[in-house]
């Protein structure tokens, strides 16, 4: 038995709560608050209690991430280091030197490079032949929706002038017809990754256990995985009979809607599957869906056209009718569905379907899940709440940065462009807000994303006051969207011992920070120390009870703030 009394600081016990001076952990699970805790600590035998002297730092339930990428961050590593090159030779130069290092491989595959290093982000196979001919290349670019190949990876896959552009996927060409080497959509990558050899699954759980570093480094103890695969089951479940899994995670099965239908009863069997192992770090209760694409290339879907003119309204990837009938087929089948949702009109197809679904199939427990919400229309704001969707947001992109400035505010015009994420007015409904990060597309450190909640500011200050101030979330309240809203995304109240809050019977999922991040400047945010993760009173960062592989080549924390591509 394991007894930890945390004191000489503030304990924030969450969202609705208050502060106490003390906290005592039995066992993993909060045994008492405040002057119980106290007193039943001063009761106890000299040397029964741990003791930890928080310094007067902040001991606050631990912070979720509701939409991430962890596998996607986690194999960063084991690649090239594109992501830190600012040009395209430095990427072509560091796969020369990947590639030399690593004779033994038979594809090089990294990412994630920065598409606005080539015009219109079209990249030549004829580049990444100068690095390597001999072997296939498929690089990532930050947006996980684009790849560049070289030739040899092009010749694999068959693809040349007479290859027809597949459903849901984009090949551009060069003027006399044959392929660029730049491949857009699922559609367009999966010529590729059809003929690339499996992942080892050996591989994958490294992939895990560095991601795991990385988010139990910045408090972070559960993670929604919002893209997955088949063969990414497998490489959760391998991890969890390993004991290898970091921390929380559960899975958010990827609904291709090319074949919905025929995949969703594997979906079934994958759930059951991961119930199956019993891990109680490890869930696959959600299907995610894409409804559009982005503002920033246009293929976000919106109610009136793009001010450019040049795409309309964008894409709809599914259309309204489709997409109802998978998310009834989805919710009918008990999963949680989380949806994609960038433009005006994509949030809304999402809400239609969400209510048609809930009007077929009854009610019951089903905690809908849109995500990103970019533009939200008036007449819909109240629609979230109504009909118990929780809006899943990513704060850090809500700051007038270069990739609003120059890509968002011309093609959204400058009215339309200030009503993006309501966070404040959408919560204000009664909706429920909860945050992520969609890393590693943007930094997975909650610390940057409530800097921009609590300030709607760049880095530099920028503008004076915030942008669109009405929409700034007090920290309060933006704590809380990363801790009990993503707890109640999770379903954490139906655990044994739920987390999300400081409370007796919970889970002692916490994160010791040097400073009460409420009387912290938001700028300053970022700075503010992280101490001590614990998941279920085990303390995560010292000592890690699961070793840090030994690295392939870079680390992944090194992200930069916002991408200029497409967000998974």
């Amino acid at each position: 038995m394991t007894t930890t009394f945390f004191h000489g600081g503030t304990v924030w016990t969450g969202a609705g709560g208050g502060d106490a001076r003390a906290l005592l952990v039995r066992d993993g699970v909060v045994e008492a608050v405040g002057a119980a805790a106290e007193a039943a600590a001063s009761a106890a035998p000299i040397g029964v209690i741990e003791t930890v002297d928080l310094q007067g730092g902040f001991l606050m339930p631990s912070f979720g991430d509701g939409h991430a990428h962890p596998m996607f961050g986690g194999l960063e590593a084991q690649g090239p280091d594109v992501r830190a090159c600012r040009s395209v030779d430095d990427i072509v130069a560091e796969v020369r030197r990947f590639a030399v290092a690593h004779p033994e491989l038979e594809w090089i595959t990294g990412a994630s490079y920065d598409g606005s290093l080539a015009e219109a982000g079209l990249f030549d196979a004829r580049w990444l032949d100068e690095a390597v001919r001999d072997r296939p290349v498929m690089l990532r670019a930050w947006d996980y929706h684009t790849v560049w190949v070289n030739s040899k990876a092009l010749e694999l896959a068959d693809i040349d002038a007479s290859t027809p552009d597949p459903e849901l996927g984009e090949i551009p060409r060069r003027d006399d017809g044959t392929p660029l080497g730049t491949l857009r959509e699922w559609g367009a990558v999966d010529l590729v990754t059809a003929v690339m050899p499996p992942r080892p699954v050996a591989s994958g759980v490294r992939a895990l256990q560095r991601a795991g570093r990385y988010y139990l480094e910045r408090g972070v103890t559960w993670v929604q995985d919002a893209w997955v695969e088949p063969a990414d089951v497998d490489v959760y479940l391998a991890a969890a009979a390993s004991g290898a899994l970091p921390l929380r995670f559960n899975l958010a099965l990827y609904a291709d809607p090319r074949h919905f239908a025929r995949d969703l009863p594997a979906m079934a069997m994958a759930r059951d599957r991961v119930v199956a192992a019993g891990s109680p770090w490890l869930t696959a209760n959600t299907i995610k869906f894409f409804a559009d694409g982005v503002v920033e290339n246009e293929t976000g879907a919106l109610l009136e056209p793009y001010c450019s003119g040049l795409h309309s309204h964008g894409m709809s990837v599914w259309g309204a009718e489709r997409l109802a009938e998978a998310v009834r087929a989805a919710d009918a089948a008990g999963f949680q569905v989380h949806v994609h949702a960038i433009g005006d009109a994509a949030v809304r197809q999402a809400l239609d379907a969400i209510e048609q679904a809930i009007e077929a199939n009854g009610p019951r427990d089903r905690r809908p899940v849109i995500a990103h919400a970019q533009l939200v229309d008036d007449a819909d704001l109240a629609r979230f709440a109504a009909l118990g969707v929780i809006a899943n947001m990513q704060p850090l992109w809500a700051q007038l940065d270069a990739l609003m400035t120059v890509l968002t505010v011309p093609r959204l015009g400058p009215e339309r462009a200030d009503r993006q994420y309501r966070m404040r007015s959408l919560a204000g409904t009664g909706a429920t807000l909860a945050f992520g990060s969609d890393w590693p597309v943007s930094s997975g450190d909650p610390r940057d994303g409530l800097a921009i909640a609590a300030s709607r500011r760049t880095a530099d200050g920028e503008p004076a006051g915030g942008w669109t101030p009405h929409e700034i979330v007090p920290m309060e309240a933006a704590l809380g969207a990363y801790t009990a809203a993503v707890a109640h995304q999770a379903f954490a109240d139906r655990a044994a011992a739920p987390w999300g809050r400081i409370v007796p019977g919970a889970s002692a999922d916490l994160v010791w920070l040097a400073r009460d991040p409420r009387t912290v400047e938001p700028h300053e945010l970022p700075a503010v120390e992280v101490r001590q993760t614990y998941l279920a009173g085990e303390a995560r960062l010292a000592a890690s009870a699961h070793p840090d592989p030994t690295p392939e080549t870079a680390d992944t924390s090194a992200e930069p703030e916002r991408s200029v591509a497409l967000r998974p």
